[in-house]
């Protein structure tokens, strides 16, 4: 969990001199541009290798000092069906000298690898950006494929955009000639020639990528010099070619973060860190349950790395099992956490329902995906927040946590465990597969900043019958958070019965009985009301009539909107919730002062059908569900008509 990375600060000092003053020199008489910020995305055939070159760009463009946003977008097939439209994977990266929100609306530049790469991103690209083409894949049967009559590298189609045609395939296989690598293998490495290519094009660092090659196939030297080989052969292309007449400098982004360590970071990664923080903070282990499901696989695999921190993982034979696990593990003492994705939410649905009953804390991360039933695996949607809210028989609250970005999944975690272990309760955490994927810098905390989470185990009889013994009650709650007492078992003397038929109040007996039924109740429900969460905080400089809000991953694009009206003159306030479950206790008299509130969702309109419930506000929806986020200017568009509706 320690990074290599340094501040900002010394990046901009150390890597600016080191990096560029040594890059400067070969560049010879091209013209060096300077660049406020650049999105670029790379897009080929599921099997070309774009999510690993987009990440390298990605950490050497960390390294380097900017701020970054990522999208990595890729099909939900294994190996989907190559040189068609459903098997292109892409990856976008932004990247500034400046605070950005999101992975950009629009590519300044598109690496196509083949027919289908380019037709599946064309729309997204603006007239006059820059569009590098493997002309090797430009033959007839790939082109008809995707239903090309003719080229459109000769047809005219791309006349608007500034085209580099690179034969990658050709200039690799070239490259790689003197290491005796069969022909398709040395194809392979094609991706690797684009990424050298594109550092040197934006003065990219690439010993780190150099070094990870290295390690990546330290079992295949021969491979991993081959790739190495391929990286450099890209990066001298762009060197010596007549195409590209200048390079472009992105500086560090010196004033967009507080001084401090920071590291590239994906969501799941933060939130599996998260984790380990709140079981080191709370002194327990953390125990995972889990069954595999996209996208919230990785925090099972990175868990499973971190055995010295006292993390037991746990790949159960299905859904169920894992959440059955994890309760268990609740039950003996542990921070208990499932990890899954909406379907996986609907099977794990009567445990949860158990752990509301046991009052018991447990985690459970819901990476939500586009639904219903398998849906969109590999894309993102907020559909799963009424699920959590109620998708469960009975009367049976939980409270929900959704992070706003991948770097904040980090603090939701610990925020969830501190809900979880204080008011002994099940706790939703909803991310989704934009934030799972997702990367951006992070400040990595020292651990005197992190939350103290130590709770105490019941350990002696906590009530006096009237006869003067002395026993324990398992339901006798402490009077400010109503959480009732945490026993584990082996603990002598604090024997109790669980299970999911109804307890009596303070004795934990099973029991009918209509008004204690009526009681245990209203006293969840009550915990949960009770909850802590910070008040919500508006951001409002200019008095504004209309309120823009938003949960979970939309806090980048809304944020970037805002930012877009504000610079334009428009007057909008804009505020953002963590805590979905209890509301924050101000957020009524907030609503209540502005004309208009405005909620975009990834969803058909969730949040706002339960604001409107809750504070018979009359919310507009603006709502998406095409398994993408937001894109800035699209809701800077939405929200100005709204203002002056």
């Amino acid at each position: 969990m320690t990074s290599q990375v340094s501040t900002p600060a010394e990046q901009a000092d150390g890597a600016d001199e080191a990096v560029l003053g040594e890059q400067r020199k070969p560049v010879g008489e091209k013209e060096v541009k300077r660049l406020d910020r650049v999105i670029i995305r790379f897009a080929g055939d599921s099997g070309d290798g774009m999510q690993l070159t987009g990440d390298r760009f990605t950490s050497e463009t960390a390294s380097f000092g900017n701020d970054l946003s990522t999208l990595p977008n890729f099909p939900a097939e294994i190996r989907a069906p190559a040189g068609t439209l459903p098997g292109v994977s892409s990856f976008q990266l932004h990247f500034a000298d400046h605070d950005i929100l999101t992975p950009g609306d629009a590519p300044n530049v598109l690496v196509a690898m083949n027919p289908a790469a380019l037709k599946a991103n064309l729309a997204d690209v603006p007239r006059g950006a820059d569009i590098i083409v493997n002309t090797d894949e430009f033959t007839k049967r790939p082109m008809a494929k995707v239903g090309y009559a003719t080229s459109p590298l000769e047809d005219g189609t791309l006349e608007a955009y500034n085209v580099h045609p690179v034969p990658l395939t050709t200039l690799t296989v070239e490259a790689l000639k003197d290491f005796g690598l069969p022909r398709k293998e040395a194809e392979r490495s094609k991706n690797m020639f684009a990424l050298g290519l594109l550092s040197w094009m934006y003065h990219r660092p690439t010993e780190g990528t150099e070094r990870f090659l290295r390690q990546k196939f330290a079992k295949k030297p021969e491979v991993a010099e081959a790739n190495v080989a391929a990286f450099r052969a890209g990066w001298n292309f762009g060197e010596t070619t007549e195409d590209f007449a200048a390079s472009y400098e992105v500086a560090p982004a010196t004033k967009a973060f507080p001084t401090g360590t920071y590291r590239n970071i994906s969501g799941n990664l933060a939130l599996a860190y998260g984790l380990i923080a709140a079981s080191r903070q709370a002194d327990l282990p953390l125990y995972l349950g889990s069954y595999p499901i996209t996208p919230a696989s990785d925090i099972l695999h990175e868990l499973s790395k971190h055995k010295n921190f006292g993390v037991r993982t746990f790949q159960a034979e299905d859904e169920i099992a894992g959440i059955g696990a994890a309760l268990g593990a609740a039950f003996g003492g542990s921070l208990a956490v499932t990890t899954t994705s909406g379907p996986g939410v609907a099977l794990k649905s009567e445990t949860i329902g158990l752990a509301v009953s046991l009052e018991l804390p447990l985690l459970i991360v819901d990476i939500q995906r586009g639904g219903p039933s398998t849906g969109l695996p590999t894309k993102t949607e907020q559909a799963d927040l009424l699920q959590a809210m109620f998708g469960r028989n009975g009367e049976a609250p939980v409270p929900v946590v959704a992070p706003k970005t991948p770097a904040d999944c980090f603090d939701a975690a610990l925020d969830a465990a501190r809900i979880a272990l204080t008011y002994r309760t099940p706790v939703f955490l909803l991310s989704d597969g934009y934030l799972a994927n997702g990367s951006e810098p992070w400040r990595i905390p020292d651990t005197d900043e992190l939350p103290d989470l130590r709770v105490q185990f019941a350990t002696t009889p906590n009530h006096t019958l009237a006869d003067g013994t002395d026993v324990f009650w398992p339901y006798k709650r402490d009077p400010h958070t109503l959480a009732r007492p945490w026993a584990i078992p082996g603990t002598p003397g604090l024997e109790h019965r669980i299970g999911g038929i109804e307890k009596q109040d303070g004795t934990g007996n099973i029991s009918y009985d209509p008004a204690n039924h009526d009681l245990m109740v209203r006293t969840r429900q009550a915990k949960i009301d009770g909850i802590h969460v910070p008040d919500l905080e508006i951001d409002d400089p200019d008095q504004a009539r209309t309120l823009v809000i938003g949960w979970g991953s939309t806090y980048g694009p809304i944020t970037a909107a805002v930012r877009r009206l504000r610079a334009q003159g428009e007057p909008i306030a804009q505020a953002h919730l963590r805590h979905l479950n209890p509301f924050p206790r101000n957020l009524g008299e907030a609503l209540q002062r502005f004309d208009k509130v405005v909620i975009p969702e990834m969803n058909l309109g969730q949040l706002a059908t339960l604001i409107r419930a809750k504070y018979l506000v009359d919310a507009q929806s603006y709502t998406q569900v095409n398994g993408m986020p937001f894109k800035a200017e699209q809701l800077a568009t939405a929200l100005k008509e709204a203002i002056h509706v």
